[in-house]
């Protein structure tokens, strides 16, 4: 079934989670890389400053079901930069700091428990 292979199970659509950070070069990687092969979700991740590898588009926004930002500073901007762009998402604050390295333990461990609410249910009951 092709939409087996888009992350979509018993014809359900896929969510699309946009993790947004400002540098896009720790914590939001770092969020799409270990929530990537959860079932049922797409993951893609942004910065909020323009010299950012992936800096935050409205093509991005638009793509998202849920928007989860770091900090509350990124949802600020978030809805400053790009209102037009935001319709019925969702943006979640994750209150987590920038005092982290990529794939830092310490962030995994942050993130999986931030998340474990938004997760599906075979994923949040296995962290």
């Amino acid at each position: 079934m092709v939409a087996y292979a888009l992350g979509e199970r018993a014809g359900l659509r896929a969510r699309n989670f946009l993790f947004v950070c400002s540098q896009n070069k720790l914590r939001s990687p770092t969020a799409e890389h270990i929530f990537a092969d959860v079932e049922g979700i797409n993951t893609l991740s942004a910065g909020t400053n323009s010299d950012a590898p992936e800096p935050l588009s409205d093509e991005l926004v638009e793509w998202a079901d849920f928007i989860f930002v770091m900090e509350a500073i990124h949802r600020n901007k978030l809805r400053k930069r790009h209102r037009r762009a935001l319709k019925d998402q969702r943006v979640i604050v994750l209150n987590i700091p920038d005092e982290y390295e990529y794939m830092d333990p310490a962030l995994v461990a942050r993130l999986e428990h931030a998340m474990a609410r938004w997760l599906p249910m075979e994923r949040a009951s296995t962290s």
